[in-house]
């Protein structure tokens, strides 16, 4: 069945000559994708859910990722009596009827590598702070292992790890070479304590979903309740609620992330049919609000490939640094129609590029409620950039159906909580994990009470045996010098004194020392008085008077110093010794 592709869904309406005229999409300009920006409660919510209800009123094929909840709650009240049984309602909080959803079930080798790296993008985004290179490549090798074991879950990943006889059943059905080479020839090698140190990180982080009933119930479950593929293709309707207050943001990042990997390999497996028959395929409508939580690395490759799959995407969110570079390239790149709310500063300037120069970037942060800048995609070319308001949201339908879409798709898809713990619980018992045997008994132990009284053996005494006492042979050791205790020396008091130094024989004076230079004849030194005060004698004349210079020199004693060195000296210290205060 061919589409009309000029079938047109209405989002917004423009200023034409002072009326309000309504505007849209064409549906073969949807091909190329929109994306939506813009700050919390400007209007994208609205726009989304007025987008996703006229698709389903005109019988296309959904699928609605919500992370907040009020928006699948609101698009549940708008599906139409006629396409009850055709909607899938995804609520992992719904634990009394699970939907069972394995992104590992039946997964073609071509296609493994792509759950793996969807898989291995979640946990690394979830654990940023405490992923490491190790980790990932043992939970590559054991996610790879699974994915060739039929029957598999993500249940299975630390069954592998720590239970031997299930990972030989799983190695000895791996075809995967390099898999194989891992765990026959590495993983076998590893001692006891890098297993202990390298394993535990990897469980304690797989662990926390699945010691959680609400998401073990969903993933544990080897066989899926519903095949996208087929859905995609008979145009039905997946509303799936990933309310971060009611599944907790980590378990809402993991299941939203399996299901885009999920999406995508859907419609990858399109390429399988011919050319002719992809031609009649419908085309399939995948919204995502707040994308840069479940965009993981296949999400580039959705954007760049699933066009020719007829996969098209509506992605929104709040600001361009929610995105990594990759993605942000694909996005900018790939999207067909860009649709800008008011943005901060800094999304401002990069959108700027997009909408100049009709628009600034002052006129980005600007936008009041529901004011939108965008560029459409109009018969496949975009359209200069030009000004719109968003529609209001629709009136709510007459009559309601959302208990009877509640009731058929817990019929269609969910089970009972009791047979979905039953199942998972019968699959962890096939294989019995190995534990050491315990020694066998040669006997039945009977009870006291009833075992046969026997009569006490009497007392015997014990032999005694006789030991012949060997005497050891004499080692002569040598002798020990006797040490002599140390000698006590007397208090200090009692020391002898020492005997007092003999008088010196030299000269006791300078001017003793000058006589025996000179061979004059030596006298004490007279007492001189305070100089008068009208006469001070110099130098020279106290140097004659005390001692006259010798016409000859004479010898100095051998110790001695020269004799006009000491008459220096002789005169200096007279000289001082004049003005020196006499004694009182």
């Amino acid at each position: 069945m061919h589409e009309d592709p000029n079938v047109i869904t209405y989002f917004a309406q423009t200023n034409s000559r002072g009326k309000q005229v309504p505007f849209g999409i064409k549906r073969k300009d949807r091909e190329r994708h929109m994306y939506i920006i813009g700050k919390t409660g400007m209007g994208k919510s609205t726009l989304l859910e007025n987008l996703a209800i006229q698709d389903i009123r005109n019988g296309e094929g959904i699928a609605f990722i919500d992370p907040h909840g009020s928006t699948a709650d609101r698009i549940m009240e708008y599906v139409p009596e006629h396409r009850i049984k055709d909607v899938l309602y995804f609520a992992p909080f719904d634990m009394d009827y699970p939907v069972a959803f394995n992104v590992m079930e039946d997964v073609g080798y071509d296609k493994r590598h792509l759950v793996v790296s969807g898989l291995l993008s979640a946990f690394r985004k979830i654990w940023v702070d405490a992923w490491s290179a190790r980790m990932e490549y043992i939970l590559s090798n054991t996610l790879l292992a699974l994915l060739e074991y039929e029957g598999s879950t993500l249940l299975d990943v630390n069954r592998m790890l720590i239970n031997k006889a299930f990972r030989k059943k799983v190695v000895e059905n791996v075809k995967d070479p390099i898999v194989k080479s891992f765990w026959a020839d590495e993983f076998a090698n590893y001692t006891d304590r890098y297993t202990q140190d390298a394993t535990p990180a990897i469980q304690n982080k797989i662990g926390q979903f699945t010691s959680n009933p609400l998401i073990r119930n969903i993933v544990g479950q080897p066989k899926s309740s519903f095949d996208i593929r087929k859905m995609m293709d008979e145009k039905k309707i997946i509303i799936i609620n990933l309310s971060k207050g009611r599944v907790g943001e980590v378990n809402a990042t993991l299941l939203g992330s399996m299901i885009v990997t999920k999406i995508y390999l859907a419609a990858m497996s399109r390429a399988d049919v011919p050319a002719e028959t992809l031609k009649t395929l419908p085309s399939f409508y995948f919204y995502v609000d707040e994308f840069q939580n479940f965009a993981n690395e296949s999400f580039s490759d959705i954007l760049s490939e699933a066009r020719k799959y007829k996969l098209r995407l509506i992605i929104a969110h709040q600001y361009v640094e929610q995105m990594e570079e990759e993605v942000r390239d694909a996005v900018f790149g790939n999207v067909g129609t860009t649709i800008a709310f008011r943005v901060g500063p800094f999304d401002a300037e990069t959108l700027e590029t997009i909408f100049e120069p009709q628009f600034m970037a002052t006129d980005l942060v600007n936008l009041g409620f529901a004011q939108i800048y965008l560029t459409l995609m109009i018969d496949g070319v975009g359209s200069p950039p030009f000004s719109a308001t968003t529609m209001a949201p629709f009136d709510p339908p007459p009559q309601k159906f959302v208990d009877a879409v509640l009731k058929s798709s817990r019929a269609q898809f969910g089970k009972p909580r009791v047979e979905v713990e039953e199942t998972i619980k019968k699959w962890n018992e096939l294989e019995p994990v190995e534990t050491i045997s315990k020694p066998k008994r040669d006997y039945v132990p009977i009870r006291k009470s009833e075992a046969p009284m026997q009569p006490k053996p009497p007392l015997q005494a014990a032999p005694v045996i006789e030991k012949k006492v060997e005497t050891p042979p004499v080692v002569h050791q040598p002798k020990k010098q006797e040490s002599r205790p140390p000698e006590r020396h007397e208090p200090r008091v009692h020391a002898p004194k020492e005997p007092p130094a003999p008088p010196l024989d030299g000269a006791k004076s300078l001017r003793e020392a000058l006589a025996k230079v000179t061979g004059q004849q030596f006298t004490p030194a007279p007492q001189h008085t305070a100089p008068s005060a009208g006469h001070v004698p110099n130098l020279k004349e106290i140097l004659h008077t005390v001692a006259p210079k010798a016409e000859a020199p004479k010898p100095t004693e051998p110790s001695g110093l020269p004799e006009d060195v000491l008459r220096s000296m002789l005169a200096v210290d007279e000289e001082e010794s004049q003005f020196e205060k006499p004694d009182k």
